[in-house]
């Protein structure tokens, strides 16, 4: 091995997905002269967990989210974390909107469209809880122009095929909002690559990052297979694992002590969808539902209507799975090899915790494409199973650590781990992901380059103005915010927010 040269640079992104590649945005802004190289073991960017089959496209901004609004004890509604994640997808839209004005990005079309985001209950108790979410959320100016109803009208006006053939007589009720928007996450990733390819960004594809480890000098050196299947070894003073599921093993490798007493759940999902244009023409939103009991908070059912390349379809689902996979390109022995010393335990008590959530994968696996039509019918009542094809969605991989409530607590979430040096950081986890990435890589250059964060903080403020700002507390410039990327993304709607008379 000494035979091979050692290539340096400053930044190492291992992934090519939307978390890499908005975080290599972020730094070619803040210091263009930084050196950059890209490790994507696929053959191109956004194939895996961000591509647009792999990934609901939802811009979740927590307006249709159920899972985000959680009932207390008392019957009231926490909506702390609703408010959180809106927030953060603010940050997506202005560096989205700073990148389209600085024509990085020529036509955000091809990526975002508006469509409104709607959440929908059947039975008595759900319509009460979502009466209770309505009250909660419209009273907050990130919530503004939402709309709530029981009225079966105003519903078959909203959501006809949801509500034609409905069976009479039995509770129902929704909520609708226009700011809504669908992200095509594959697409936007390209572009961002695309664009950091014309600023000498070196990004290398068939290239798969095998071991991770430490020089006495405090850099990292990666030995890395090409393409032709020879090793190269390549050092960086800061490296980012940004590939997926995949990004826990080589967390593992890296052995900081951080990384420890961590592990990987993986959960697999399929979507049903319609390509039938007299089908697709009678919906326009994405509607979600309220999850089955035992189901995962990602396997909330949700109809949705999506824009890639430029065409309308219809998605259901998802439907849950499981697959010891980490990747869908990974191996089978992705689950088996994660488990180590320091995290058996962890893995233990997680497995004997979630039977219930494991029985119930286990039974989505085993569905018919019959029981699910029937589970779509649930939403559509009319759904005929020769309109409606399965898809394969991404692997997710829940992050299991040992927290406060216990070991082996499943984390639902987004989660960036870093040494306490900076030098490398890993992100892990699932939903919101990819719609908050501009938040989380934010965080990542905080814990990062701590001692940049003063001098960048001009420029950060220029690509993303409420940086540093509750938007919340600062209904004025939430209204001039949500004009301005509105404008610039092409997102001409009812703006949500009634101008502040004087």
């Amino acid at each position: 091995m000494s035979n091979i040269q050692t290539k340096k640079t400053d930044v190492i992104l291992i992934g090519a997905g939307i978390m890499s590649a908005t975080l290599g945005s972020l730094l070619k802004e803040l210091v263009p002269d930084w050196n950059i190289k890209v490790f994507e073991k696929l053959e191109s960017a956004g194939e895996e967990s961000s591509n647009e089959w792999n990934n609901a496209g939802t811009g979740h901004a927590a307006l249709c989210e159920l899972n985000y609004t959680v009932e207390k004890a008392d019957g009231s509604i926490d909506i702390s974390k609703a408010i959180q994640i809106n927030e953060q997808f603010q940050l997506s839209m202005q560096f989205w909107s700073y990148l389209v004005n600085s024509k990085q990005i020529r036509n955000p079309q091809d990526f975002i469209m508006p469509i409104p985001h709607m959440s929908m209950v059947l039975g008595e108790k759900n319509v009460k809880f979502l009466k209770k979410r309505f009250d909660a959320l419209s009273n907050n100016p990130l919530f503004k122009g939402m709309e709530y109803s029981e009225d079966p009208a105003k519903l078959m006006e909203w959501i006809p095929l949801i509500l034609k053939d409905r069976p009479a007589g039995e509770p129902i009720a929704a909520t609708k909002i226009d700011t809504g928007t669908d992200v095509n996450f594959g697409a936007l990733t390209r572009m961002l690559f695309d664009y950091l390819k014309t600023k000498n960004v070196d990004i290398k594809y068939n290239h798969s990052v095998n071991k991770i480890k430490r020089t006495s000098d405090g850099s990292w050196e990666l030995k890395v297979r090409n393409g032709s299947g020879n090793v190269e070894s390549h050092t960086a003073q800061f490296v980012f694992v940004g590939g997926g599921g995949g990004s826990l093993h080589l967390l593992q490798k890296s052995g900081i002590p951080e990384g420890k007493h961590i592990g990987g759940f993986p959960v697999s999902g399929l979507f049903m969808v319609c390509n039938k244009p007299e089908v697709v023409e009678q919906h326009h939103a994405k509607v979600y539902g309220k999850a089955k009991v035992g189901a995962p908070p990602m396997s909330v059912p949700h109809l949705d209507t999506r824009f890639i390349d430029n065409k309308k379809s219809l998605l259901f689902g998802p439907f849950a799975g499981f697959s010891p996979k980490f990747l869908k390109t990974g191996s089978m022995f992705d689950l088996i090899t994660s488990v180590k010393p320091d995290n058996l335990v962890t893995m233990l008590s997680a497995g004997a915790k979630n039977m219930g959530l494991t029985k119930y994968l286990i039974q989505q696996v085993m569905l018919s494409k019959e029981k699910r039509v029937e589970e779509l019918r649930e939403f559509i009542p009319t759904a005929k199973s020769e309109d409606w094809d399965l898809v394969v969605a991404g692997q997710r991989v829940q992050v299991i650590k040992d927290t406060a409530a216990g070991k082996g607590t499943l984390q639902f979430g987004t989660e960036v781990i870093s040494a306490a040096d900076g030098s490398i950081a890993a992100l892990l986890g699932a939903s919101p992901g990819a719609s908050t990435a501009v938040h989380v890589m934010l965080e990542v250059i905080e814990k990062c380059f701590p001692q940049h964060v003063k001098e960048w903080e001009p420029k950060i403020k220029e690509m993303i103005p409420s940086y540093g700002v509750s938007l919340m507390q600062n209904p004025e410039l939430l209204q001039e915010i949500h004009a301005s990327t509105a404008g610039t993304l092409g997102l001409i709607q009812k703006l949500p927010l009634e101008v502040a008379h004087k």
